[in-house]
């Protein structure tokens, strides 16, 4: 209720961000009598619809766990056997969000568990987004099917949970890349690859390495799911995460997930194309020691739509308009270690879909946007 409190009263709603989320360890160890999830009575003495309707109160959306598997990953009961029964559950207590891990689950039934449990919710009635794990527990043991996945879920984890440290977000950062031609195409609007929380304004990541995070996530067109305490954050980290340029083109309207086009001297280069033909760009310096290091910005594989001419925008590490730019401009972008230059471009007289025929695969899409 708090966390409510605070994302209408310090700017997160205005900002975008509409959901409050609980995880694992909510449920009491035994179901009802009609063998409903109930909550655990000392942790939520009112009860789950309770907390729900506060949060709707302030006109946010609540959003909560279960798994697919016997158990949750931390041992509390699981919805195997129960999707129905749980689905009608969630929807009777005004769940606007389901988050459904994959513990305690054979993996051979992964995808016929998340399946029903699809079925189950859109029996309800009610509108849920549903969260899955499905190809995060199917990965160690083959390539999971992102047609089918895409069909069943609304967003997906597909690696590694992350944690309070730079190396976990390099780690996903590197799978992403090394699968984007299995991932990337799967991604539109009604389906998103998510590559877990945003762990910015917690101990384990310095300012530039925030940044980083930020700005990949947003050009990986992932839902933006803050995992920290809001009632105690810092003002660098409160304002980079309700940046509005950043979050823009997280929710830009065209709806295409971004992935890395270039690796080459410690530096990486993503771009995602944007609505009204535009194009944002990321380059991380992946050294993470010394000083600001620096890359000519006519080196970036999707600055060709620059020709003739391109307006260019800095968003991070601090907005600067750059104005107008051809392909031959000699732009240097200075990046701190384990920073990240993020920019827009806008083409003047340029077509970005033919800068891009070589990179980019259409996918069908369902109206429905990330969440924030």
């Amino acid at each position: 209720m708090q966390m409510a409190d605070v994302m209408v009263k310090e700017g997160w709603k205005e900002a975008g961000y509409e959901y409050v989320c609980i995880d694992d360890c909510w449920p009491s160890h035994q179901r009802d009598a009609q063998g409903r999830l109930q909550a655990d009575p000392k942790r939520f003495p009112g009860g789950i619809k309770k907390l729900a309707d506060y949060v709707h109160s302030q006109g946010l959306k609540f959003g909560i766990y279960a798994d697919v598997g016997k158990n949750t990953c931390a041992g509390y009961p699981g919805s195997l056997g129960y999707y129905d029964t749980d689905a009608q559950t969630f929807a009777d207590w005004g769940v606007d969000l389901l988050k459904f891990d994959g513990c305690y689950m054979d993996w051979t039934l992964l995808g016929e568990g998340y399946k029903n449990m699809s079925e189950a919710l859109n029996k309800t009635g009610r509108s849920i987004l549903y969260s899955c794990e499905w190809p995060l527990y199917e990965w160690p043991h083959q390539q999971p099917n992102y047609t089918a996945i895409r069909e069943t879920c609304n967003h997906w984890r597909n690696f590694n949970d992350v944690y309070d440290s730079w190396s976990s977000v390099k780690s996903i950062l590197d799978w992403s890349a090394a699968h984007q031609d299995i991932t990337v195409p799967s991604a539109g609007p009604g389906g998103w690859n998510d590559p877990d929380m945003l762990v910015i304004g917690n101990f384990g990541l310095s300012h530039d390495q925030q940044e980083s995070q930020m700005a990949l996530w947003a050009i990986m067109a992932a839902p933006l799911l803050m995992s920290n305490d809001l009632r105690d954050i810092c003002p660098r980290s409160k304002a980079l995460l309700q940046n509005r340029r950043i979050i823009d083109i997280n929710q830009d309207a065209l709806g295409k997930q971004g992935y890395r086009t270039a690796k080459v001297d410690s530096f990486e280069v993503w771009e995602r194309p944007l609505s009204n033909n535009r194009l944002a760009i990321a380059v991380l310096n992946k050294q993470e020691i010394g000083g600001p290091r620096w890359y000519f910005i006519s080196a970036i594989p999707g600055w060709k739509i620059c020709e003739p001419q391109c307006n260019v925008t800095q968003i991070l590490p601090q907005y600067k308009e750059m104005g107008v730019q051809t392909q031959q401009s000699n732009i240097i972008l200075s990046v701190n270690p384990s920073g990240t230059a993020l920019l827009t471009v806008t083409p003047i007289g340029s077509n970005l879909k033919r800068a891009h025929k070589l990179h980019w695969h259409n996918t069908a899409a369902k109206p429905k946007r990330p969440i924030l």
